[in-house]
């Protein structure tokens, strides 16, 4: 199994094209609560206009991705436009996924800088500004795999400088996260999980923090709770769910789940239930 595999096990991807062609002006809010963002811009000048925060400006072919639910603004040129194609990501963003809260908000790249998207992007634009039949059903598809490559491309360039990718990135880290992945319901102490990444307990601890950003239990927590909540929305009941993710019972589930989110994952799941995916115009 490779290792971003249980990411794409434990969270459902979905991409849902909602925009594309010349942007003269500005569009309304980009706004959504389970959902992030992610723009490509072909050709043209291209600003961001964020709440509290700087405008940004890109006048080069670029990946513009907001991970998580983030209001912001596009505007293009009001003569030439900006030629653009965007989409919604669902990979819970909503929820505790670590491969999500290790980006930047946002993330902003050259095309130049991932040559190995080349081939894909130009099947992208290829079918964004085509009339073709099926069109939705291909640029939604084409773009969960531009954001595969994408995640793909940030593990391996080490493009982003902390958080699990960079963790999955480390030899010896990366053995001790894919155990915790695998085996959430195991009881995990601190020296097992020095002894996947063969080193001492103390080092261990001290690297991980540094290198993710939390302490190893910490991290196990929010990926237990993450394959919790994924286990809620398919309908597992919390008996089922609470040994699966290292928990004695239901009770002992519940209560660390309300701690970290807030709310009870009743309360929880009948949140998420009733929020739908916006088309962010």
């Amino acid at each position: 199994m490779d290792r971003l595999t249980p990411f794409f096990e434990r969270f459902s991807l979905t991409a849902r094209v909602f925009y594309s062609g010349r942007l003269c002006g500005s569009t309304g809010n980009h706004d959504s609560e389970f959902a992030g963002h992610l723009h490509v811009l072909k050709k043209g000048k291209l600003k961001i206009i964020q709440p509290n925060a700087r405008q940004i400006v890109i006048d080069i072919p670029s990946i513009v991705f907001f991970p998580r639910p983030h209001r912001h603004r596009l505007r293009g040129p009001e003569q030439d436009g900006a030629e653009l194609v965007c989409a919604t990501i669902e990979f819970g963003a909503g929820m505790l996924n670590p491969l999500i809260a290790s980006f930047p908000e946002p993330l902003v790249l050259p095309l130049d800088a991932l040559p190995e998207l080349a081939p894909t992007l130009r099947l992208l634009f290829s079918e964004a500004f085509s009339e073709s039949p099926g069109r939705q059903a291909a640029i939604d598809r084409l773009f969960e795999y531009v954001f595969v490559l994408l995640i793909r491309s940030a593990m391996n360039a080490r493009l982003i400088d902390s958080g699990v990718l960079i963790g999955l990135s480390d030899s010896r880290l990366g053995r001790a996260i894919e155990a915790m992945h695998k085996h959430p319901g195991t009881s995990w102490s601190l020296e097992q999980l020095a002894q996947h990444a063969g080193m001492s307990r103390a080092r261990f601890a001290a690297h991980f923090r540094r290198v993710v950003g939390v302490t190893p239990f910490d991290y196990l927590t929010n990926w237990r709770l993450a394959v919790a909540q994924t286990m809620l929305r398919k309908g597992n009941s919390l008996k089922l769910i609470a040994p699966a993710v290292g928990y004695a019972n239901a009770t002992a589930l519940s209560r660390v789940f309300t701690q970290h989110l807030g709310l009870p994952p009743s309360e929880w799941l009948a949140h998420s239930q009733i929020q739908t995916t916006p088309t962010g115009s």
